[in-house]
């Protein structure tokens, strides 16, 4: 019982916390980024009237080398595939060229997805004796090669955001819960700023659409702050290890930013997309590179995240550590 009561306890607990959360944290990422693998590939193929022959003997190749990943929707005509490629519903358009086969990428939709089609396609062409064209109709920015820059700016966005939540926490413990919420909403503003500019006319990495960049780095600052601050009301000092958790040991990893979510596990490809870090990325990476299609679904999982965490952490606001007493009013003589 002594032990419990001295300062070694937490420390020991802190010591095995570490410990476990440098193997998930590993664990993870390896998980994810070390072995991409196809598992599901959506390909928009453009049916004809005349002979497919060529195009079957392709896709059966196609079929065989992915593993049975590919996905295959017919779709009338080259318009109507294209429009579901700009959409991001599909990462592929396939259309019969002369007595092969055209293959039409998208790298913004996926540089790895992009790449891994590509140098399929050419094998496969090879063994089919199908001639295939393969053609990227949305190539990523010059300054980004490896369409990476997404996922690190959003990374910073999430880390930062809650980091500023901890040291708001720490540092200005004397703020009231509404003066903390209005100092994140600053922090997230200026630091999403900060993130835009540099990124853009700093590095010139991105060319970025700069007021809705802006609007979403903000959000998934202030989100990841709120979803910190729930935390803390309901776990006191220990705040951290859930909102790490959640946002970079399961979210950053999901969220399709670094290896596209056709070739993440199952099940971080499923979720990725319901979890701050994913939604960010989605809304960035739309924003980028298909302004003409964005979507309304990463916005409004940003803001279900933040709608539930400001609720808890207001209806439970007394429990947040910090804040002023009330002022004693007055008595009159």
């Amino acid at each position: 019982m002594s032990f419990k009561r001295s300062p070694y306890f937490p420390a020991t607990v802190i010591v095995l916390i570490i410990s476990a959360g440098a193997g998930l944290f590993a664990g993870s990422y390896t998980y994810a980024f070390a072995n991409p693998t196809p598992r599901n590939i959506p390909a928009a193929v453009v049916v004809t009237e005349h002979g497919d022959a060529p195009m079957k003997r392709f896709l059966a190749g196609m079929e065989q080398a992915l593993n049975a990943s590919l996905r295959v929707h017919p779709y009338p005509n080259y318009a109507k595939a294209r429009w579901s490629l700009e959409e991001q519903r599909v990462f592929t358009v396939l259309e019969r060229h002369g007595r092969g086969v055209q293959m039409d990428v998208a790298s913004a939709a996926g540089a790895t997805v992009a790449q891994l089609l590509g140098q399929t396609a050419a094998k496969v062409g090879r063994v089919t004796g199908v001639p295939v064209k393969v053609k990227d109709v949305k190539p990523l920015q010059p300054g980004d090669p490896r369409g990476l820059a997404v996922f690190y700016i959003s990374l910073a966005a999430t880390i930062i955001g809650f980091l500023g939540a901890i040291q708001l926490s720490v540092n200005a413990s004397t703020l009231n819960p509404a003066e903390r919420v209005a100092f994140m909403i600053a922090y997230a503003l200026l630091g999403a700023f900060t993130i835009a500019v540099i990124v853009d006319e700093g590095l010139g990495a991105l060319t970025l659409p700069f007021p809705e960049s802006w609007a979403i780095l903000a959000l998934t600052m202030f989100t990841s702050g709120l979803v910190f601050s729930m935390f803390n009301v309901l776990f006191g000092r220990w705040a951290l290890i859930p909102t790490w958790g959640l946002l970079v040991l399961l979210g950053n990893p999901s969220s399709g930013g670094a290896v596209s979510w056709p070739l993440l596990p199952s099940l971080l490809g499923t979720i990725g997309r319901w979890l701050p870090p994913g939604a960010s990325v989605n809304a960035q990476h739309t924003a980028i590179y298909f302004h003409a299609h964005q979507h309304a679904f990463p916005f409004l999982v940003l803001v279900c995240w933040c709608l539930v965490s400001a609720v808890v952490f207001w209806t439970w606001r007394h429990r947040h550590p910090g804040g002023r007493p009330p002022r004693a009013t007055p008595t009159r003589c």
